[in-house]
């Protein structure tokens, strides 16, 4: 199972954890863990774009963590459109991903 953490302040995403594998399919063809990696790297690559010291981050397997340095409001819309894809994406496979 996926394992995604948000911890916020005052409303604000300050950082996301995801931990894991979906398990739904074997490693290379599993198309829940490509989504959530596809949307978090889509998601960095975006932030870092915009404003390089935005936010940081570590990646290993099965792992990536990202804390959002900068309130901004193009920064801000992006973490949310993320997490809004990955709560959908939770709903259409709930058995593979667990958000706190």
């Amino acid at each position: 199972m996926i394992k995604i953490s948000i911890e916020k302040d005052n409303d604000i995403i300050k950082k996301i954890t995801i931990k894991g594998h979906s398990g739904y399919a074997e490693a290379g063809s599993d198309i829940v863990c490509s989504s959530v990696s596809t949307m978090a790297i889509t998601t960095i690559n975006a932030c870092l774009r915009i404003d390089e010291s935005s936010i940081t981050y570590k990646d290993s397997d099965g792992f990536l963590e990202m804390k959002i340095n900068k309130e901004d409001k193009i920064i801000n819309s992006l973490i949310e459109n993320m997490v809004n894809l990955l709560e959908e994406l939770k709903s259409n496979y709930p058995k593979n991903i667990q958000i706190n």
